[in-house]
């Protein structure tokens, strides 16, 4: 006969050391994004001593191009996706079972400054039931956790009556889109997805946010500030504009319905769940003694789903509170504004609550950890959209409990790596199947 549920469950716990251990390997492939393939590799090695079929690629940005969720992320724009493979590691069943994809991005933001890090971010330091280090949280603890699943099901002689991939993916903090979204378009697209981004257990992960990214360049007139009368400053013209969309920002929080579940993840967030923030100012050929010619703004704008627009609606939204400046200023009238968008461009999403799959996730969730589940999500972009929005496919998020992520003292709860795991593992057995002997 096949284990049992308890005996998976076992498994993961007496093998939670080289769960941790496995995990500061991963911690120590310095994986930042556009440079993902010291991880990548420390995967391929681990998928190969599973058995598992590896399918590994390098994106396709022309086959991308049309798809609906597609932008050009930065690090493409930087790196290009040349030697940046995802891998999609399989074991097929013989059965006709649903089937299931874990899924984890493996690149991790930059840990500076490091001075001020009470430990180092390249080592996985255990400290109290935590492991600090870049990416034990966001989101490498959470590849590892699913990785220890499969590996206990396989080492039990569990066979599922449906196919399991593992997924590792690059450019997540990037957008996903030659991540995930390359992946689908490649043709993983199974019954049911968890991502393994660190939701909180018992919290899942149900929704994410709608962003954009713009660029606002506003000329002026370059002068010796001697005489300054003579020109027109960009920076002062450019705090007309700030100050208008800080206004929007509060305008937007007023008009749009706080979101439940990023109240649940951040109660501070409460008539906040929109935002719009100033990210970058740049003033070229800035000198003491000239009155500055022209200023850049980068701005990042993002929304959850309650305010039920798309990024076509955001567009329209900021454009017309520029344009109300610029009606009013003779400078800007005559000389207006560039309003350039780039980057992150994507819609919000929520999973399908009513979903069979993902009801049996928080039935699988309560079961493993002894809490109520609850919801998170909402204020920022993630993985989740690609298969919820856009192939309706059931995906939550379930991952560890931690903080800091991309900040210092990055760090994960040991006992929750181990329920991550086991939540997978159980979600795998029910949702798949089992075949018995």
């Amino acid at each position: 006969m096949s284990a049992t549920k308890t005996e998976v469950c076992e498994y993961i716990e007496s093998n939670r050391d080289e769960l941790v251990a496995f995990l500061s390997e991963l911690v120590a492939a310095r994986s930042l994004p556009g440079e993902e393939q010291p991880a990548q590799r420390v995967m391929r090695e681990k998928f190969d001593e599973l058995d598992l079929e590896i399918d590994a690629w390098e994106p396709d940005i022309e086959s991308l191009r049309e798809h609906p969720a597609f932008f050009e992320t930065n690090t493409y724009t930087e790196y290009g996706y040349e030697g940046r493979e995802n891998i999609a590691a399989t074991d097929f069943s013989d059965g006709d079972g649903p089937s299931l994809t874990f899924s984890g991005h493996v690149d991790v933001v930059s840990p500076e400054p490091i001075s001020d890090w009470s430990y180092d971010p390249w080592t996985g330091t255990v400290e109290d039931g935590r492991i600090y280090g870049r990416g034990t949280y966001d989101m490498k603890g959470g590849v590892a956790a699913m990785t220890m699943a499969y590996q206990a099901l396989a080492d039990l002689g569990v066979e599922l009556d449906g196919d399991l991939t593992l997924q590792t993916t690059i450019e997540e903090e990037a957008g996903g889109v030659g991540g995930v979204l390359s992946a689908l378009e490649r043709g993983h697209q199974p019954d049911a997805a968890i991502i393994t981004e660190p939701s909180g257990v018992p919290t899942l992960g149900v929704a994410s946010a709608g962003v954009r990214y713009f660029r606002v360049t506003v000329p002026g007139k370059a002068a010796h500030t001697a005489f300054q009368f003579r020109g027109v400053d960009a920076v002062g013209e450019a705090f007309k504009i700030y100050q208008r969309l800080m206004d929007l920002y509060d305008e937007r929080n007023e008009r749009i319905e706080d979101y439940g579940p990023a109240i649940n993840q951040y109660p501070e967030a409460e008539g906040r769940t929109t935002n719009l923030s100033l990210t970058n100012i740049e003033v070229p050929g800035s000198w003491t003694s000239t009155v500055p010619g022209e200023a850049i703004m980068e701005y990042r704008i993002g929304w959850p789903p309650s305010a039920e627009q798309t990024h076509e609606d955001i567009e329209e939204e900021v454009a017309a509170a520029i344009a109300e400046v610029v009606d009013e200023d003779e400078w800007l009238s005559e000389n207006p504004p560039e309003l350039e968008w780039f980057g992150w461009k994507t819609n919000p999403h929520e999973v399908d609550f009513e979903s069979e799959f993902f009801e049996l996730v928080c039935e699988k969730t309560e079961e493993t950890t002894g809490g109520e589940v609850d919801y998170r999500g909402g204020l920022a972009g993630n993985d989740e959209r690609f298969y919820n929005r856009y192939y309706d496919i059931p995906c939550p998020s379930v991952g560890p409990r931690g903080e800091n992520a991309h900040g210092a003292d990055e760090f994960a709860e040991i006992d929750s790596l181990v329920e991550t795991a086991q939540i997978l593992a159980l979600t795998a057995m029910d949702w798949c199947g089992v075949r018995e002997e």
